[in-house]
This record gives C-alpha cells, sequence and structure tokens, in this order.
C-alpha cells in the first residue's frame, strides 16, 4: 500500500513530541513530506528546536523541518509551559540536533507543496494552534483542493476546555485561524478533548512504557512522568491526558474511533469563551465535511502507539 502524503503541523510540547515519534516510526503508512512548526505550546524557537530534537531521537533526518508562525493572527499569544514546562517537553533530555530547521518558511512550504501536488492528495495534521494553515489558505486559497484531508486536534464540547472553562487551548491560542480551517470546505476529523481526554497515561500504561529499553522509551517516559506530575498538582488528577497522538492513531486505525458528522463554529470575541467551539451534532454544516469524534478505544490506541514506539 502507498504511503500516505502527510503534512504534520506541530508545537512540540509533550504529546505533539510522541505523536511525532508514533509517525516518524511508521515509514510505511506515512510519507512525511516536512514537519512545520508553529507557536502554541511554548514559544516558536522552542516549539522548532524540539521538532528537531525528536527527529533527531527517532533516526529520521531525511525528515525536513520549517519554522512557522511566531504568534497568533489577530490575539496576543498564549503558552502552556505551565503543563510542558519551561522546555516544552518536560524532564526529557533529548539528543542534540545534528541539522536544524529548513530555510523556507512553515507557510511557504505549505503552499508550494499543496500548489505542486495532485488534487485531494495530501493529508495535513495539525496539532498546535491553527496559524499556519490559516495563513497559508488566507494567502493561497487555490490550496484547498490538494488538501486530502484535516486531521485536526482541537476544540471541545461535553468536556468544556483545559485553558478556559470553555475553551480548548490550540483553538483559544488563535481562534481566528481556527475560524478560517474549520470553514475552509476540506474534510476535517476534529478530534477535540470529548476524545482524547479519553486516552490517558495511567499508573498501569506508565508501567508497561517502562519497560521499553531505550532511549526512546526512556525519553517518553520522562516526558509522561513530568506531565503526570502536573495534572496532580493543578487539577488532583492521576493520569495526564494524551491528546495529540490520536491524530495519528486515527490515521493508523480508524476503527478505534467513533465520529459524528457535526457543525462547528469558533468564538472569536467574548473576552468570557474566546476560543470555545460550538460543536453542533443536530445540524451538521451542509457545505462542510467535518466529523467529530466521540469514542477513543483507548486500550488498543496505547497498544498501537506502544508498538510504534518499540520500534525506534
Amino acid at each position: 500500500m502507498t504511503a500516505l502524503p502527510v503534512i504534520l503541523d506541530c508545537d512540540p510540547g509533550i504529546d505533539d513530541a510522541v505523536s511525532l515519534l508514533v509517525a516518524l516510526a511508521s515509514p510505511e503508512k506515512f510519507n512525511i513530506l516536512g514537519i512545520t512548526t508553529v507557536a502554541g505550546n511554548v514559544d516558536l524557537d522552542t516549539c522548532t528546536r524540539n521538532a528537531c530534537q525528536v527527529r533527531e531521537l527517532a533516526g529520521r533526518m531525511d525528515v525536513p523541518v520549517y519554522a512557522g508562525c511566531p504568534r497568533p493572527m489577530v490575539i496576543e499569544p498564549v503558552f502552556a509551559d505551565h503543563i510542558h514546562g519551561d522546555s516544552g517537553l518536560g524532564r526529557a533530555q533529548l539528543p542534540e540536533p545534528s541539522h536544524m530547521t529548513e530555510d523556507q518558511h512553515a507557510v511557504d512550504f505549505i503552499i508550494e507543496t499543496l500548489l505542486a501536488a495532485d488534487d485531494n492528495s495530501i493529508t495535513l495534521v495539525p496539532t498546535g494552534p491553527l496559524t499556519n494553515i490559516a495563513v497559508a489558505i488566507t494567502r493561497s486559497p487555490e490550496i484547498l483542493p490538494k488538501i486530502k484531508q484535516l486531521i485536526i486536534m482541537g476544540g471541545a464540547r461535553s468536556e468544556g476546555g483545559n485553558i478556559t472553562p470553555s475553551a480548548e487551548f490550540n483553538i483559544a491560542a488563535d481562534p481566528h485561524a481556527a475560524h478560517v480551517v474549520y470553514r475552509c470546505g476540506r474534510p476535517i476529523l476534529a478530534m477535540g478533548l470529548d476524545a482524547t481526554m479519553q486516552f490517558r497515561a495511567s499508573p498501569a500504561r506508565m508501567d508497561v512504557l517502562r519497560g521499553i529499553d531505550s532511549e526512546t522509551g526512556r525519553a517518553v517516559m520522562a516526558m509522561l512522568e513530568h506531565v503526570n506530575d502536573v495534572y496532580v498538582d493543578f487539577y488532583g488528577e492521576e493520569g495526564a491526558a494524551i491528546h495529540d497522538p490520536c491524530t495519528i492513531g486515527y490515521l493508523l486505525a480508524p476503527e478505534l474511533f467513533t465520529t459524528r458528522p457535526c457543525a462547528i463554529a469558533v468564538e472569536m470575541s467574548s473576552p468570557l469563551t474566546l476560543g470555545h467551539t460550538a460543536v453542533n451534532l443536530r445540524v451538521p454544516d451542509p457545505d462542510t465535511s467535518i466529523e467529530w469524534v466521540t469514542q477513543t478505544d483507548a486500550s488498543a490506541l496505547f497498544d498501537l502507539i506502544v508498538e510504534r514506539l518499540k520500534r525506534l
């Protein structure tokens, strides 16, 4: 089977790093055209360095990294270093990158790559704020027919928010970009908190990860131990949610997820609910194909991710 051409747009970030590792460990499934970075969990320079370190850890120097937008389209930047730590990767010590980014800006890379592609051919997997994608669409709307689908980690409905009471971080960090992307007209799979909060780094799962005796296994353990401690301190909960790998998990095994068609509107002005995703499951948008993930088979997803991490 031909590997799926993908662009991984991310803001590493602990869960982004795990998601990247799983994707980089799956060359038979993914033809990773590039990794693009955006400011989000931490500032752009740190996110970009982290992406290069993850690539180094995975031994996949064939995959180029492109630095993107350093701030949201309209609002002031917000970060999540209170969750991910100053480095963005918790307590993990990843190898020094032997090569950093390409010279080209991430938005230019996205536009150029899509314009050169066949229609309906490239899958975009954004796991951070949607700034890079929205800027590319705004600058060059002719890229839209080239996009096969977008697998987005972002939004919340029944779970409420994780950065404010009603907003998920990736959407709240750039709601104007999310508005552009969710209304772009291309097929979207929205992996919000309703699905990702079902996938936790529980003590039993941490014991399994502890048994991966490799540099990759130890790095993932250090990252997840950090965020587990944060969850106890901040939320009084055991077992941090592992959000971003759910996107790659969906592409590897869509049967592990339950989805429903929907319409999504993003709040862009209210100081109280900025970044809220109004997910309408009763009346899907007739002009846009958006699927909202409602259920995750967390046990099977964890087994799949462990199998991939053991490859590295």
